[in-house]
């Protein structure tokens, strides 16, 4: 174990196996997470906190490949809304990622090599119960609280749905209960992107070193203009050139938004494997919680006792408030106790990762009332 911060860096390869959705069984399941304070005697105390798609364990500690500083440091840390002080809070790496837990990167033990595409397509319901094994190792029967932004919010509102009796308390945050036809159409560019790249090698180039990184780029660029708003991207773009007085009346980067997403592209491929993205993005896209519970999302929260707490942003437009409101909807027709807060932010779908004080105290106060 390697200290990181007031947190610890674990990993555990659990034998299994775990049933996915698509019928395959998975054996070993390994799971890369970090953990931050004491769990109490009676093991009460424990947070979950779910990451997004580009995610990690590395919530709120320094991340060991860019050096940078743990993804949610915002809201979970000392003093903040998610307190080692109050809280046992875990943080893994959600299955099919590339930081740690079982994935295409990592070691088929069958063949000694690294899974590639024969890794088994996962859900959002997967990674789930990937989480419930590792509480399982932990010895941890309940979750005080499950908390999650935008693919992470997916992963929180699967919980109550598949553990019913095991989360007291779950917080959405800019999420949908299922991926639209316009979801879908921007996670297929992304990964066109990715296999249209020579250097893809249907998924076998990791003995080559020599990843897509190209395609993944690209990939990269193409979801970021989804995370953002269009008044936030002209507060702070516009249409200025970039280090340049003059257009080149070229294909150079001539505007700063270009050269913005370029640099996003590119800083991207360092930490991220390809097919990760790609498993990742599906998992995303086949999540529809009410189609997994007879067609009515109501269905989905019948059986649990757990509060909710959603919130939104208004210049949301990947997963717009309107979403929010249509789980609202069903948390009260299943007569589950349930706030919700529209937020204004400009900062589009990425405002629930940026410096939002109002958001801090919405999941704050949510968290002390059920302490």
């Amino acid at each position: 174990m390697d200290d990181t911060r007031f947190g610890l860096a674990r990993h555990v390869t659990l034998p299994g196996p775990l049933r996915l959705d698509g019928g395959a069984l998975l054996s070993p399941v390994e799971i890369a997470y970090e953990t931050y304070g004491t769990l109490n005697a009676d093991r009460s105390n424990a947070i979950l906190i779910c990451h997004a798609l580009t995610g990690d364990q590395h919530v709120a500690s320094r991340h060991p490949v860019t050096g940078k500083p743990g993804w949610w440091e915002r809201m979970v840390g000392p003093g903040k809304p998610v307190d080692p002080a109050r809280h046992f809070i875990i943080c893994s790496n959600v299955l099919g990622s590339c930081m740690g837990s079982s994935g295409p990167a990592t070691v088929n033990p069958a063949t000694g090599a690294p899974w590639g595409m024969s890794f088994p397509v996962i859900t959002i319901r997967d990674m789930v119960r990937a989480q419930a094994m590792l509480l399982d190792h932990l010895g941890i029967d309940t979750l005080a609280a499950v908390v999650g932004g935008s693919m992470g919010g997916m992963q929180t509102l699967s919980w109550p749905a598949t553990f019913p009796d095991r989360v007291r308390a779950v917080v959405i945050i800019a999420s949908t209960a299922r991926h639209t036809a316009q979801n879908i159409a921007f996670h297929e560019v992304g990964r066109q992107a990715v296999m249209a790249d020579p250097k893809w090698r249907g998924g076998a180039y990791y003995e080559e070193a020599d990843p897509p990184s190209a395609g993944l780029a690209v990939a990269r660029m193409a979801a970021h203009i989804t995370y953002l708003s269009e008044a936030g991207l002209t507060a702070k773009f516009g249409r200025r050139l970039q280090a340049r007085d003059a257009k080149s009346f070229g294909f150079d980067a001539d505007f700063q938004i270009e050269s913005y997403l370029r640099h996003q592209g590119i800083s991207f491929v360092d930490r991220f494997d390809a097919n990760s993205y790609l498993y990742i993005t599906r998992a995303m896209d086949y999540f529809d919680l009410a189609e997994e519970h007879g067609g009515h999302l109501a269905n989905a929260f019948r059986a649990t006792k757990a509060r909710f707490c959603l919130v939104s942003f208004d210049t949301d437009w990947l997963y717009p408030t309107a979403e929010s409101r249509a789980i609202v909807h069903a948390l009260n027709a299943a007569g589950a106790p349930v706030s919700f807060v529209e937020l204004s932010s400009p900062f589009g779908h990425d405002a629930f990762l940026l410096e939002a004080p109002e958001l801090n105290r919405v999941v704050d106060g949510f968290l002390r009332a059920g302490a």
